[in-house]
């Protein structure tokens, strides 16, 4: 729930460009989705990290998104 609450607003921040919430909006389908386990939230995780490498991410945005992939890899953890 925290993850999706991150997301959301990221996805309502103006400020993000369009391309990053693209990334969000795809991790966030994955996690959420019915069933979701270790290989969705490993996908969502490797989207989210490789959008901490777009140059236009506002710095806001990149430490939101660092703290749901930790937060990601922490569940990850648990399913195994």
């Amino acid at each position: 729930e925290e993850i999706t609450e991150i997301m959301d607003s990221v996805l309502e921040d103006f400020g993000v460009p369009r391309n990053i919430k693209r990334s969000v909006t795809e991790a966030k389908k994955l996690i959420t989705k019915e069933g979701a386990g270790e290989v969705e939230y490993t996908s969502a995780i490797y989207i989210l990290d490789e959008s901490l490498n777009d140059i236009n991410m506002p710095t806001h945005t990149r430490t939101d998104l660092m703290e749901a992939i930790s937060k990601l890899e922490k569940i990850k953890e648990q399913l195994k």
